[in-house]
């Protein structure tokens, strides 16, 4: 049995991981629908995603190579045209969510260089601090961002407990009993961001030395802790902004707004933005150590870069540079790549690949492991790809324009 303290920073990578800045759209994108649609949302996602990630975690098993990653696993199981595919989707996902949390470190680093220079500086100095002063921790590795990951998940924890208990007074408990079920669709893609930490899966595997029962603690309290952490969020921050008005939700969705900017306007405490500042940085943090690592350590793999100076460079830039870019180019990046993450990367690659790849190697090319095999056979693998589906089908709605919602 692997050490409590590396299953302890297994857990804390996989919910650090998952826990990011998509906690601060999700009640403007959710409110819409009500707290119990939201809260039914959330247990859907969360029973698909925790089964998924057990069979990412079977079929990661299944290759015994060192440096396996997504990559490896497609080509194992559904030869080039899965490793094609996988090289897409896989792209688009990690790419898409480093992009979005470089955006949302933007504003805070500016306002924070303001106050200690009295400078304003341009918008594209805002997510280079981000880069400047935590790549070297994913340059370094897992253990590097393990240790530094456990020192902010203890902040993130600290700033959430505070500003809930803070806001806690404000809410209005009437808020909770609207409903409207015709918005549900508008947050199927954003909240699969909410639950996706599958990318962490190979890395926290041989980072706990393929042990399988660490493995499953990391990944059943490791997955359940977003779970709490959001529906507490949510149904604190759905207490407090009204769905009207100069600032409701209906105003933040239009204007792109997050709940803590309306969570500040509604209450208007210069303490809990503050407090809620610290929260947003150490949630867009956690999330960027994680992806970050996954994104260097799937290039790796899929690219076969050994580990010299030279190899670990130029990963350093393919990870970094292109989220840069379009950070600084693309108008209104955040929503969009959380967006377009939670409908091709999270659903697409992290629900059906799995269900493929784990449907093909064991009933086609008769992969079996001793070490583990996720249960329900092939009802249960039938059932997600149903789910998984249904979920794509009404995120494309929403992007065709075949729910009209305002």
């Amino acid at each position: 049995m692997e050490s409590w303290g590396k299953i302890l920073g297994g857990i804390l990578l996989v919910s650090g991981t998952t826990i990011g800045a998509a906690i601060l759209a999700l009640p403007v994108e959710t409110g819409l629908a009500g707290f119990m649609p939201t809260l039914l949302l959330f247990l859907v996602y969360w029973v698909l995603m925790t089964f998924s990630a057990c069979l990412f975690l079977e079929v990661d098993l299944w290759i015994k190579e060192p440096g396996v990653n997504i990559i490896s696993m497609a080509r194992e199981t559904l030869g080039k045209p899965g490793e094609a595919v996988s090289w897409v989707l896989y792209l688009i996902l990690l790419y898409t969510l480093t992009t979005a949390y470089m955006a949302a470190s933007g504003p805070l680093f500016l306002s924070f260089l303001s106050y200690v220079s009295g400078i304003e500086m341009p918008n594209w100095v805002g997510p280079l601090p981000l880069i400047l002063i935590f790549s070297f921790f994913v340059y370094e590795g897992a253990k590097y961002v393990d240790y530094l990951n456990r020192f902010l998940m203890f902040g993130l924890v600290l700033t959430y407990i505070v500003l809930n208990f803070w806001l806690l007074p404000y809410m209005d408990v009437d808020l909770l009993a609207y409903r409207n079920w015709r918005f549900l669709p508008l947050a199927v893609a954003l909240t699969a961001t909410s639950f996706g930490y599958h990318i962490i899966i190979p890395t926290v595997t041989r980072y706990l030395d393929r042990n399988v029962r660490a493995l499953l603690i990391v990944i059943l309290i490791g997955g359940a802790v977003p779970l709490i952490i959001n529906g507490v969020w949510v149904f604190v921050t759905l207490g407090i902004i009204p769905l009207g008005g100069p600032a409701g939700l209906i105003e933040g969705y239009a204007e792109g707004l997050n709940a803590v900017d309306l969570i500040i306007l509604n209450v208007g405490s210069p303490w809990l933005s503050y407090v809620a500042q610290w929260f947003l940085f150490f949630a867009i943090v956690t999330s960027f150590l994680g992806v970050s690592l996954s994104l260097r350590d799937f290039l790796t793999d899929g690219l076969g870069v050994e580990n010299t100076p030279s190899g670990r460079w130029s990963i350093y830039f393919l990870t970094f540079v292109p989220p840069l870019f379009f950070a600084l180019t693309v108008h209104r990046v955040f929503f969009k790549a959380l967006d377009y993450a939670g409908m091709i990367g999270v659903l697409a690659l992290l629900v059906v690949m799995p269900i493929v790849m784990v449907w093909r190697g064991r009933y086609r090319k008769n992969f079996k492991s001793p070490l583990f095999k996720t249960p329900g056979g092939k009802p249960a693998l039938a059932a997600a790809c149903g789910v998984a589906a249904l979920m794509i089908l009404l995120e494309l709605g929403n992007k065709i324009g075949i729910f009209r919602y305002f």
